[in-house]
């Protein structure tokens, strides 16, 4: 982190080179800035340092822009972003507005936060990588947030595990005399990519350590777990999933895997039979990222790269590389694992 640190100064890390750990950076943060202030506010949390909480304070302020940004990513932004600050009130201030602003753009009409379109695009797209972090985002703004929290997750549910469906983007017709009804699958990303899976499990996840947004629901998420874990055989296939599943001897997706470590630690805190499984097989995929991609000190690159993300396979980007949000959470799973977090809150 601090390599890094050095590098992107007040940019923000997007995905680094395989063989020199240089950084692709974004000026403003886009979709992944809250990865990087909460890796800077879990450095804090285990150095302990004014500095550190400095640094992790001043790089969450520079994502403020984005509280009223039209965009479900939101959850990833400042969820992430802000729930390893502790008791910085600056960060559960713009936490707090972030939440509001998305509650504000709840439409119950389609009972979820539309995807937006600050990153362009349709507006009116479900797409499963906005509910993670949305979840607990707008569980914490009120008890129309947590009603809200609940309707998000529960569509893309319907929508993601539907009959005949493995699609995570859906779009809702907008254009006027449009004679398509309902939401209709698109095919970017297409079926098979490893995130969305992953994506939707840690959705599932914490809403399931959250009893205020569970509610009666709980046999339905119990359900859905079921549903993930067999779809991608995630307690008994491979601990580092292929980016596409259709290629199976393609690129690898380590941030899948790092997503999925974080979810089955959530999962192994929720009441159920699953708990011990999902807490072994949680520490396996830690274990084989940390032994298998992750950079030493004498690799020749900055220690501590996790390698072999896969940003999109489809185009070619990012492939092989290190990225700023596998890297949180495999940092996000190993702090849970030496106490550092309460990852039922993170």
């Amino acid at each position: 982190m601090s390599v890094t640190e050095a590098q992107v100064g007040e940019r923000f890390p997007l995905y680094a080179q395989p063989d020199d750990g240089r950084w692709t950076t974004t000026g403003r943060g886009s979709w992944t800035g809250g990865f990087w202030a909460g890796l800077l506010w879990l450095r804090a949390r285990h150095t302990g340092t004014d500095a550190d909480r400095r640094a992790a304070a001043a790089c969450t302020a520079r994502l403020a822009p984005w509280a009223d940004a039209d965009t479900a990513t939101r959850g990833l932004i400042f969820w992430y972003g802000t729930s390893l600050a502790g008791d910085d009130g600056e960060a559960a201030r713009l936490r707090e507005r972030a939440a509001r602003a998305c509650l504000s753009a709840y439409d119950p009409e389609l009972g979820l936060v539309p995807w937006g379109d600050a990153l362009g695009g349709p507006r009116l797209l479900a797409r499963v990588d906005g509910v993670p972090g949305m979840v607990p985002l707008l569980a914490d703004a009120d008890a129309r947030g947590t009603a809200a929290a609940a309707a998000h997750l529960h569509r893309h549910l319907d929508l993601c595990l539907g009959a005949g469906a493995e699609r995570h983007p859906w779009l809702w017709p907008a254009r006027l005399f449009d004679e398509s009804t309902g939401w209709q699958p698109c095919d970017d990303p297409a079926p098979g990519w490893s995130r969305g899976q992953a994506w939707l499990l840690l959705a599932v996840a914490d809403a399931l350590v959250r009893p205020d947004v569970v509610g009666g629901a709980r046999a339905r998420l119990d359900e859905a777990t079921g549903q993930l874990l067999a779809q991608g055989e995630v307690l008994a296939g491979r601990l580092v999933p292929p980016a596409d599943a259709s290629r199976p001897a393609g690129p690898l997706d380590t941030s899948a895997a790092a997503i999925t470590a974080v979810a089955l630690l959530k999962l192994a805190r929720a009441p159920g039979p699953r708990a011990q499984a999902c807490s072994d097989r949680a520490v396996a995929i830690l274990n084989r990222l940390a032994r298998a991609h992750l950079t030493g000190a004498c690799s020749g690159r900055p220690p501590g790269m996790l390698l072999d993300g896969c940003y999109d396979a489809a185009k070619g980007l990012a492939v092989r590389h290190e990225l700023i949000w596998g890297d949180f959470f495999l940092a996000l799973g190993l702090a849970a694992l030496d106490g550092l977090v309460d990852i039922t809150r993170a």
